[in-house]
């Protein structure tokens, strides 16, 4: 089975942005993207990254937030 798991190569080191689902140990391969340096922090929402025009809203974060099916359990 193969997985792909997003990461940043920094300071001689991989650092990956989740951990592999049911893998103990494993042969991988690694493909440096050519792009501007990104941080994973930066990957993360936050108050007003989206302004424009008009300000994020507190409202706005609530109506976004996931609220789960009460029959899926994924709380």
């Amino acid at each position: 089975m193969l997985q792909t798991i997003q990461g940043i190569y920094r300071n001689g080191k991989i650092e990956l942005a989740e951990v592999p689902q049911n893998i103990t140990e494993s042969q991988v391969f690694v493909t440096f993207l050519t792009s501007k340096s990104v941080s994973l922090d930066s990957q993360l929402m936050s108050f007003g990254m989206f302004s424009g025009s008009q300000q994020s809203t507190e409202s706005d974060f609530k109506d976004a937030e996931f609220h789960s099916d009460a029959d899926e359990d994924l709380s």
